[in-house]
């Protein structure tokens, strides 16, 4: 395709809870793929429920917006969401960005999702539909499972039930711990989560 610049940029806005440690390999391919000349799609902020989330200062240090919602100042889940999507909109003046879950540990409201339906994606340290949910790599080793993995998916009203846009496979190997089995499967999702975005975005017309 044309690398002619678009007219219209579509922001991305990444929410994470801890390190965001999925979110720097997406800046990273943003930049190293140029999405912005691509797709039109740059990465406009990160937001965080927790204050104390460590990549807020990795964000902040490559120069990028942050925002913080703690969700324990907010009375309910519909609040929280509520100034969520408000959050989301300071840098989404058009309403056309795509809202990417890079270990955002929060479930969110079937009304945050139909607002942002079909722009917005998750990854899943398991291979989808099996094992949805927590503790995705114990139950898959008391299981019995030889493999385990990591599902990139669109988000729907539906815990981890949307329609799956890449996955990655790892062998479970034995004597394998939930904590080695987990270090594997991220290396994983470094790696299909900013390779799917960058299909759903050349896909989707950016």
């Amino acid at each position: 395709m044309s690398d002619a610049p678009r007219s219209t940029l579509r922001p991305l806005v990444i929410l994470i809870s801890g390190t965001g440690s999925n979110m720097q390999a997406i800046v990273r391919a943003a930049q190293a793929q140029r999405w912005r000349e691509r797709y039109g799609a740059f990465v406009a902020a990160i937001i965080s429920n927790r204050p104390d989330a460590k990549g807020l200062a990795w964000a902040a240090g490559e120069g990028l917006p942050t925002a913080v919602l703690d969700h324990k100042a907010y009375p309910s889940r519909e609040a929280f969401d509520a100034a969520l999507a408000q959050a989301i909109a300071r840098f989404d003046p058009d309403a056309t960005a795509r809202v990417v879950l890079a270990g955002f540990m929060r479930i969110l409201t079937p009304a945050f999702v139909e607002r942002f339906a079909g722009r917005l994606v998750n990854i899943h340290p398991s291979l989808l539909p099996a094992f949805p949910g927590l503790h995705t790599h114990q139950r898959a080793i008391e299981a019995g499972c030889r493999f385990a993995g990591a599902t990139v998916h669109l988000v729907t009203a539906e815990l981890d039930q949307g329609p799956i846009l890449e996955q990655a496979v790892v062998p479970i190997l034995p004597g394998d711990t939930p904590e080695t089995l987990a270090a594997r499967v991220l290396t994983q999702e470094h790696l299909i989560y900013p390779r799917a975005i960058e299909r759903w975005l050349r896909e989707t017309g950016g």
